[in-house]
């Protein structure tokens, strides 16, 4: 017993074996409860089952805790309702969940019918949801956009044998200014580069195609970007690989394209997945 008292650091076997250490020693019951700061009737207790079970007595029993109330589905479509937006539930009043907000929407919902605010947060944690910073992005009006997507999709996944599949984009306006960067210097005394509003030199624009195949890059630098220079590199294009038939996808802009490019529409809007087939030559 004495053993168990030194080398015990369980917060409950501790204080148990102590109290049977000083009955074994004589103390009574006031004693004891004096000694160590309990009631008499946990001495008691203590005393009492140590003299029916014996030992096995100091241990503590613990328990399993409350039984959960929300069950692994009910997590999952949790965790499911938080990546959505508030608007998806024609809701006007936030933009955005909050935990008291989306555990008010549980419980509407049915979900569940109580969830504290660091249930939520566990759950969500553990089903790999967190807190992010929202982006910004832009749908196509085109009423052929899911069509044109998926033709482009199935290119890549499966190109033509007899010819090259070709994703062409623009990129610009490029200039020279100066750029932050790193150097030795003193502390506290960052070196400053002095920035320029004029470009005198003008800006330059690039037009870049990327072969899916060859996984190259080839492309022209020019300074302007309209339709001229972009057909100008799909003929540049097509005198690098003469013979073979080539299937262009890239987003159509206004800079890039005229009426005549889509038969019967006119081209207003940028973003739109195109996918032209050419023959050779």
């Amino acid at each position: 017993m004495q053993r168990i008292s030194w080398s015990a650091k369980d917060p409950v076997k501790l204080p148990r074996a102590l109290v049977v250490l000083m009955s074994a020693q004589g103390q009574t019951v006031k004693c004891v409860t004096m000694l160590m700061q309990v009631g008499e009737e946990y001495v008691r207790d203590v005393i009492h089952a140590f003299n029916e079970r014996g030992f096995d007595a100091l241990n503590p029993k613990w328990n399993g805790g409350r039984a959960t109330t929300i069950s692994d589905e009910a997590g999952e479509h949790l965790c499911l309702i938080a990546r959505t937006s508030p608007a998806d539930w024609k809701i006007t009043a936030f933009s955005t969940w909050s935990l008291s907000k989306l555990a008010e929407h549980l419980i509407k919902q049915k979900v569940t019918t109580a969830i504290s605010r660091e249930t939520l947060r566990r759950i969500l944690r553990e089903g790999k949801v967190s807190w992010k910073t929202t982006t910004t992005w832009k749908a196509s009006n085109d009423p052929e956009f899911i069509a044109q997507m998926h033709c482009v999709l199935t290119l890549y996944d499966t190109p033509p044998a007899d010819g090259r599949v070709i994703c062409v984009d623009e990129f610009g306006p490029l200039n020279l200014m100066p750029r932050k960067g790193k150097t030795w210097g003193p502390v506290k005394r960052p070196r400053r580069l002095r920035d320029t509003y004029n470009r005198y030199g003008g800006v330059m624009h690039m037009l870049a195609a990327l072969g899916l195949a060859t996984g190259k890059l080839y492309y022209l630098i020019r300074p302007r970007k309209r339709w001229r220079e972009f057909l100008g590199l799909l003929k540049a294009l097509l005198a690098r690989w003469p013979g073979r038939s080539c299937a262009w996808c890239w987003t159509t802009s206004p800079r890039t394209s005229t009426p005549r490019c889509v038969p019967g529409q006119l081209t207003t809007t940028s973003s739109w997945p195109c996918c032209r087939p050419m023959a050779p030559g």
